[in-house]
């Protein structure tokens, strides 16, 4: 069979999904179907707002499907009129079995992550915040249990002490996109000898990536320089750290907190106080130094380096970060 001929149906949301149906798109592999989450009202109008999967497929005149749930029989019947060979998911929901047993070929998934590593929604960030040095991208079929079915293939990037979630995700999209059109050629020639997991389990614990949550956020001044530092960088641009600056008078106000650096050093402080000139830097004592704010926004307003905050800001060392 020639891959213009394989009926792909493709299952993906967000913006890391559509680097991956454009590239299949562009090169002629033949999707006939997306699945992706019903639309949802956003923003202070509630406007009804498209997933970036929904936009691109739209753009290139691919049909859409939505189901609110996947086990719905009209769905079902739907997405079986397509008779797809082969399903791909890239950053979707917990698929029933009756979806991811539906093709002949199977239905594999991207994961952000070298599986079996990292099982779960948020892998980027959680190897960033727990500071890895090397994190990749793993195609893998699904099975029952989330993200533990047997590995087609795995690419491995190193992270840079520099890096924020942000470049790493960047990254994975591109090469995660052209990973999947290699496993596609790869079912196609017959190629494929699936490892189950076990086999490529070391004796490093597994670490898992469970959804990032507000709470997942807020930094705690008493932990190490170094843990707040990858904490940052782990949640950079998005969805952000944050913490809450507190006034001499008592008033509090929210921070979310995007680029840092750290200095390991002895001090007397308490956690939590803030250290500034009011001018050109703020730094936070933390459990064994300091966490220096680079770049970050105040509730309400726009992001800022540091400088340009303290020019419209008047901070002092009175002032509390909890």
């Amino acid at each position: 069979m020639k891959k213009e001929e394989l009926r792909i149906i493709y299952m993906g949301t967000p913006d890391f999904a559509v680097e991956t149906l454009r590239l299949l798109v562009e090169q002629d592999y033949n999707v006939v179907a997306v699945v992706t989450m019903p639309d949802k009202p956003a923003g202070r109008g509630h406007k009804i707002q498209y997933s970036p999967v929904k936009q691109y497929a739209l753009s290139v005149g691919l049909p859409v499907l939505q189901p609110e749930r996947l086990k719905d029989e009209t769905f079902l019947e739907e997405l079986r009129s397509y008779n797809a060979h082969l399903q791909i998911v890239v950053a979707f929901r917990m698929l029933p079995q009756v979806v991811w047993d539906m093709p002949p070929m199977g239905t594999f998934n991207l994961h952000a992550s070298l599986l079996p590593q990292y099982r779960g929604a948020a892998p980027i960030n959680w190897a960033v915040m727990n500071g890895d040095t090397e994190t990749g991208i793993t195609t893998f079929f699904l099975t029952h249990e989330i993200d533990t079915g047997k590995v087609i293939q795995r690419r491995s990037i190193p992270i840079a002490e520099s890096d924020n979630v942000g470049i790493i995700h960047d990254r994975l999209m591109t090469m995660g996109a052209e990973m999947v059109c290699e496993t596609v050629d790869n079912i196609l020639a017959g190629n494929v000898v699936a490892i189950p997991q076990e086999e490529l389990m070391t004796d490093e614990p597994l670490r898992p990536a469970p959804k990032i949550f507000k709470e997942t956020c807020h930094l705690d001044f008493t932990r190490t320089a170094v843990e707040l530092y990858n904490q940052v960088r782990g949640l950079s641009p998005y969805p952000a750290a944050w913490c809450e600056w507190c006034s001499p008078d008592g008033e509090t106000m929210g921070v979310k907190v995007y680029d840092t650096s750290y200095t390991v050093v002895k001090h007397d402080e308490p956690c939590g106080s803030i250290v500034t000139d009011g001018k050109k830097y703020i730094k936070v004592a933390c459990q064994d130094g300091y966490l220096q704010l680079k770049s970050l926004q105040l509730a309400g307003k726009k992001r800022l380096d540091v400088e340009d905050l303290l020019r419209g800001f008047k901070l002092t060392n009175d002032f509390i970060a909890r």
